[in-house]
């Protein structure tokens, strides 16, 4: 003979069963971010998550290594440029980008009073960039414009971000192009200048990083993904409506104050996407295949799902 329930115990049922599985267990979602300014918004997400949800956040120094440790399943969601996730969906990596990151941030930078007074003075420099960045696209472009061979006329090597200053300032590289505030501290240390801020609004405009989930999130669990791009929305929204405890928290990662605020106005915290972003993201595949960094154009349709923003939209707050 079946329990009789009270009709308490079938509210409890109901409401149980209206909950998300995972909020159930009070599941622990892993994010992937870098460790600056513009890409801070991860380290916010626990106050805006639901209380049955807390976040593990993990720090990483490029785009490549957390894309793979997402699609090794060890993160649920993570940053990465949207360079690498057209790359990445070109190679048939099952990565969706939901959400965007930052916007600018990018900064071409060479010795303080050294040879190089303009982009064409890179001919035949030594030049550091980090490979599956906007800041490698951007560089490729901007000698590209400059009618300078990438694979000819200069020396492009590997460089970890951190690194770049201390191998501009020793001699082994005559510029970088990296992400801020690296080239603000270039400034400010006195050992570099900025030479250009290579933003080309006659195609890629100043997008930069965004969110990826893997398909199979999306798939398996969209609650979680939807609740995860609100929790992004909120925190950007949050710092961008208070600038001081933004900017106070990305001291923490080793950065001066003074330097953050110097290099802020060029770095956008960004969590909105429309038509116009996806646009600017074609071009900048079709600026990838002319470089030839890919061969062929991805399903743009499949490689962007806009419906997370959308929900997020329409709970404003």
């Amino acid at each position: 003979m079946p329990c009789k329930k009270t009709g308490f115990g079938w509210i409890a049922v109901l409401i149980l069963s209206l909950l998300p599985p995972f909020a159930l267990a009070g599941e622990t979602v892993r994010i992937g971010t870098w460790k600056t300014p513009q890409t801070i918004q991860p380290f916010f997400y626990e106050r805006f998550l639901p209380d049955a949800m807390q976040s593990q956040i993990l720090s990483f120094t490029n785009p490549a290594d957390q894309k793979t440790a997402l699609l090794a399943g060890s993160l649920d969601m993570c940053g990465t440029t949207l360079a690498h996730a057209i790359y990445s969906a070109c190679a048939g990596q099952p990565v969706v980008v939901v959400a965007a990151l930052c916007n600018k941030c990018s900064a071409l930078v060479v010795k303080k009073d050294g040879p190089i007074q303009s982009e064409k003075d890179l001919q035949g420099k030594t030049i550091g960039y980090v490979p599956g960045t906007m800041h490698e696209i951007l560089l490729r472009e901007t000698l590209t414009r400059n009618g300078i061979s990438p694979e000819k006329d200069v020396k492009l090597i590997r460089v970890d971000f951190f690194d770049m200053g201390t191998a501009l300032a020793r001699g082994s590289i005559d510029a970088f192009l990296s992400g801020e505030p690296l080239p603000t501290l270039a400034v400010s240390q006195g050992y570099g200048s900025i030479l250009s801020y290579p933003y080309y609004t006659d195609s890629v405009g100043t997008i930069n990083a965004a969110m990826i989930v893997r398909r199979a999130s999306i798939d398996k669990h969209p609650e979680r993904v939807s609740l995860l791009v609100l929790a992004h929305a909120r925190a950007t929204r949050y710092l961008r409506a208070h600038p001081e405890e933004w900017l106070d928290k990305a001291s923490g990662f080793g950065t001066p104050m003074e330097v953050l605020k110097k290099a802020a106005p060029n770095m956008e915290l960004a969590w909105e996407m429309d038509d116009t972003f996806v646009q600017k993201a074609k071009a900048l595949g079709s600026r990838m295949q002319a470089l030839g960094i890919i061969d062929r154009q991805p399903d743009y349709n499949r490689l962007f799902d806009l419906s997370f923003v959308r929900q997020a939209k329409e709970k404003r707050e």
